[in-house]
């Protein structure tokens, strides 16, 4: 098997895994011994059925628990479940987002605790490797199970939606397969990992613009030294300053700053950034168990023969760890406002006012700075907590929800204004350093000027900037490269 070709066992995926299918980046193999695992657990689910009552196969589900469903009719109750759960809205989801979904849900089902029938693991990795891609909708999910979007999914490999890109032979939904199949927070997970893995970019991309700035500003190198942050060894700030070091100065002494106390923006970059860092390790973690989980309620124990009854629908972890994230996240966000708002000011950058270079009273970049405190308005409200909220739900047998749905969703808007606010600050660095005729040192901070030069054309006279802002923000993952 080549390094772009994964194999779905149930237990190895990594969330960098789950964005290269996504993203068309990788193939994927279904594991052999995972497959026959999960045909185990379809026949002792099969088998449990007829001993004793199992949710969601031989009853109802929700505040239906106690309905016993006629087993002569079981897979027209399965396909009943499916159409009444297929109730969502809002706009159709990304092609990413669904891919990112359906191998998600692959490896959970290979982890061989849901008692789906085999031949559903075979059609999701079958769909995936010939590219196709239900319909899915983005609202319906409250983080107690993805049921709508998954009951979407189920519907269209057994035949009855229509596909919205290519398609396979429709797929018979076995007994007991409709429950198991939409027991998942499979949608919610997907979006969370797409999102992490983006804000991880612009995270370290968020180093080389500050470097930039850094450099623009004359800043003192004091803030970074690692004698100074190992007396406060928190791993993300040191990490952080330790980057600032490797980007500022490679190997190299560096000269001492012309400020004895340079601003926040500059002075306690490792000490806000750092939190971002930790937190978006945290999220990694959380969503590493959960892409990996046999949590479809209930538990089908291939190894003992039972069955177990829980609460993994519950996903207060990923949740908290989305809400963590986008509060960090904005203070970075506020520092690189912060950075701004230094670089078009005289007396720090020793350069004209708003970086103008044209006829007394030009404005130059003024419009930046409006632009990024629009931008980080919406991500403050984005980062407003969705955990503080609940719902009583299903005749109030169901009396708690994580709203990790709405965390997710947060998150993603969340980073897109963030990507619009370091544009900013790179455009004003990259000006500023470009005004000044500054000679950087022989380090990657050279190579980001290099290259950002090569991109974003300095305009003299005041001219529309939002061509200008669009180029930065598609150029932030290459500087997170260097």
């Amino acid at each position: 098997m080549d390094s772009n070709s994964l194999r779905i066992d149930g237990s190895r995926l990594r969330c960098d895994d789950v964005v290269r299918v996504a993203r068309r980046r990788a193939s994927l193999e279904l594991d052999g011994k995972a497959l026959e695992q999960a045909g185990h657990a379809y026949e002792v689910a099969r088998d449990s059925e007829t001993k004793r009552a199992v949710y969601g196969r031989t009853t109802g589900v929700g505040a239906n628990r106690h309905e016993v469903v006629d087993p002569h009719g079981a897979d027209q109750h399965g396909l009943r479940l499916l159409r009444s759960h297929a109730g969502t809205t809002g706009e159709p989801s990304d092609e990413d987002l669904v891919r990112a979904t359906l191998v998600i849900r692959l490896n959970q089902l290979a982890a061989a605790g849901s008692g789906v029938h085999p031949r559903l693991l075979t059609a999701l990795a079958t769909a995936l490797r010939v590219g196709a891609i239900p319909v899915t909708h983005t609202r319906g999910s409250i983080g107690t199970g993805d049921l709508g979007q998954l009951a979407e999914i189920a519907l269209t490999f057994a035949g009855e939606r229509p596909w919205g890109t290519g398609g396979i032979a429709p797929v018979p939904v076995s007994p007991g397969d409709a429950l198991a199949f939409i027991s998942s927070n499979a949608a919610t997970l997907a979006r969370s990992v797409l999102a992490w893995s983006d804000l991880r970019t612009l995270l370290r991309a968020s180093h080389t613009v500050a470097a930039l700035s850094f450099c623009a500003l004359g800043g003192s190198p004091e803030a970074f030294a690692a004698r100074v942050h190992a007396q406060r060894p928190h791993p993300g700030s040191v990490h952080c300053a330790s980057e600032m070091r490797r980007l500022l100065w490679a190997d190299t002494e560096p000269e001492p700053g012309r400020r004895l106390q340079d601003p926040f923006g500059l002075r306690a970059f490792p000490q806000v950034q750092g939190p971002a860092l930790e937190a978006a390790d945290a999220l990694e973690t959380a969503l590493t168990v959960d892409i990996n989980a046999a949590a479809e309620n209930p538990f089908i124990d291939v190894e003992t023969g039972d069955v177990y009854h829980h609460g993994h629908f519950a996903t207060s972890h990923l949740a908290l760890d989305l809400d963590h994230l986008r509060a960090a996240v904005h203070h970075v966000a506020e520092l690189s406002t912060a950075r701004l708002s230094d670089l078009v000011e005289p007396d720090l950058s020793g350069l004209p006012p708003f970086l103008a270079d044209g006829p007394a009273g030009s404005s130059g970049i003024m419009i930046l700075e409006y632009l990024a405190h629009d931008a980080l308005s919406q991500m403050r409200h984005a980062a407003a907590p969705v955990t503080l909220g609940t719902a009583v739900i299903s005749r109030g047998l169901e009396d708690h929800a994580s709203f990790s749905t709405q965390a997710a969703h947060a998150t993603t808007a969340a980073i897109a204004s963030y990507r619009t606010v370091l544009a900013c600050e790179l455009l004003g660095a990259v000006r500023a350093l470009t005004m000044s005729g500054a000679q950087l040192p022989g380090a990657p901070v050279r190579d980001a000027l290099r290259l950002a030069q090569r991109t974003l054309p300095m305009i003299k006279e005041d001219h529309p900037l939002t061509q200008e802002i669009t180029v930065a923000e598609d150029l932030l993952p290459a500087l997170a490269e260097l």
